[in-house]
């Protein structure tokens, strides 16, 4: 932005006679410009076909911090294991995690387990752990 201020301070400090379609070209200039940035912010926000999960955030609503684990397979078949502590009323999030499904166990301060099963993680997702 401050670009385009300084090329249209430089066009009307020059010679009048030519001002006018100098200005014009400019603001030609600036309207390809902006149209290529608006093609690059639509291609990068195009991420639905995509394979992995930008973030998956785990909120804690119980009376101790908890130990969020999950175990799945990536697209070669490797195994993904990821671990998560979370302090009562906080919140811990994972980044670009891959698609798919994962077992996941919840276990408390005293290395019992609270809850334990499997989860599709297809989407951005904050799950919320607190007593049923």
């Amino acid at each position: 932005m401050k670009f385009l201020f300084f090329l249209f301070l430089s066009l009307f400090l020059t010679s009048s006679g030519h001002a006018q379609s100098d200005l014009q070209t400019a603001i030609k200039g600036g309207e390809i410009l902006l149209t290529g940035l608006s093609i690059f912010k639509t291609a990068k926000s195009g991420k639905s076909d995509s394979k992995i999960i930008e973030s998956v955030c785990v909120k804690n609503k119980l009376v101790d911090k908890i130990t969020f684990k999950i175990v799945g397979k990536d697209e070669q078949g490797d195994e993904i294991k990821k671990e998560l502590v979370i302090q009562k009323d906080g919140k811990e999030c994972l980044f670009i995690l891959p698609k798919g499904i994962y077992t996941y166990e919840i276990i408390l301060p005293n290395k019992e387990i609270y809850k334990k099963g499997e989860y599709k993680f297809n989407e951005e997702v904050v799950i919320t752990i607190k007593d049923d």
